[in-house]
């Protein structure tokens, strides 16, 4: 399903700068993000730039899988 990023359906740039590919599942979801926002009271920043206050992941699940794996 194309996306359009900002949101703003009417913002159709000629070089597709606005939209993104997204499953039917992703769309959905992104749409229910403002959605659950009115109903429960927290805010949604639409865009590239909403990401960035959370940070980068550290904790990987599978950083010892190898060692566990080799575990008799």
């Amino acid at each position: 399903t194309v996306h359009h990023i900002d949101h703003d359906h009417s913002n159709n740039p000629e070089d597709g700068s606005n939209w993104e590919m997204l499953c039917l599942y992703c769309h959905d979801h992104e749409h229910s993000k403002y959605t659950e926002a009115d109903l429960y009271g927290s805010t949604v920043v639409a865009g590239e730039d909403a990401q960035k206050s959370v940070g980068e992941a550290k904790y990987n699940p599978f950083a010892d899988l190898k060692a566990m794996m080799n575990k008799k």
